[in-house]
């Protein structure tokens, strides 16, 4: 018997110097079984992306995102595939915000997410916000694909910068499809290097910004009604709140795209548009 070289311990949420930066992939596959729950054959978490079951009454299979170490720092590739086969339901959160940190090499992290949901199965994909240190550089993808009867609820918050600090570079790319067909395809960026990102037309000085996607069959019966979210429905007293609108999409779907000063007044506008998007 050979015996590996010993590593010695390194105290949780730390890691070993490297000037390529990290390479990671978690992934988790949810699947129905035969009495209609959702079990998960497939939970594997690695590198900073440390995968977590959840115990919860019905159907539902719960997984927690935890953080196993500080990442994505720059130089950093990430990833994070779920799969949720026809029938089953998912949701997935997360124990903390995601912290984007500079790296020493210079070079951009990349994050990428891709999410598969089947027939008559749904997604709940509900991470806690991303935080865009200053000095770092993140380059995030999201790619979802859906089956013609799936359902998805996407949450999306990013915070630009720590509390009294300047943002780090952000660029983010959301695509969502359906039965092959683009229900959604948006890229974002801020931070340097970005003009204007910061301006009245844009987030208006708020340092929080993020967005509810919820595609359901159900809209094909019932499209959802344009609203006004807080500040934006001309309410004095939730001008300081941040403002929002929720809109419904070409196709089964409606998304909520608000700003806000902070996470906590945020996270209030987008539950605001998910109650309104399950009441019809």
């Amino acid at each position: 018997m050979t015996l590996a070289p010993h590593t010695p311990a390194r105290p949780e949420g730390t890691r070993a110097p490297s000037a390529a930066g990290l390479r990671a992939t978690a992934r988790i596959l949810a699947r129905p079984d035969s009495v209609g729950l959702t079990r998960l054959p497939v939970l594997d978490g690695d590198g900073p992306l440390a995968l977590r079951r959840v115990g919860a009454p019905g159907r539902q299979a719960r997984v927690c995102v935890v953080g196993a170490m500080s990442a994505p720092l720059g130089g950093d590739r990430l990833g994070l595939d779920a799969t949720v086969e026809a029938g089953g339901a998912l949701r997935v959160t997360a124990a903390a915000a995601t912290v984007a940190l500079p790296g020493r090499t210079g070079e951009p992290a990349h994050y990428d997410v891709r999410l598969t949901v089947g027939d008559g199965a749904r997604l709940d994909w509900l991470p806690e916000p991303l935080i865009s240190a200053a000095g770092s550089d993140l380059r995030m993808t999201t790619t979802v694909d859906l089956a013609p009867t799936a359902r998805l609820v996407l949450r999306e918050e990013q915070v630009l910068g720590r509390s009294g600090e300047e943002t780090g570079a952000l660029r983010s790319r959301l695509t969502v499809r359906r039965a092959g067909r683009t229900l959604l395809d948006q890229e974002t960026a801020y931070g340097p290097g970005v003009p204007g990102w910061d301006g009245s037309a844009v987030l208006g000085g708020h340092r929080a910004v993020g967005q509810l996607m919820v595609v359901s069959p159900d809209f094909d019966d019932r499209p959802a009604d344009v609203r006004l979210l807080g500040g934006a429905a001309g309410e004095r007293s939730a001008a300081d709140e941040g403002q929002g609108v929720l809109a419904p999409l070409v196709g089964p779907a409606v998304l909520a795209t608000a700003v806000a000063p902070d996470a906590l007044r945020l996270r209030r506008l987008l539950d605001e548009a998910a109650r309104s998007a399950a009441a019809g």
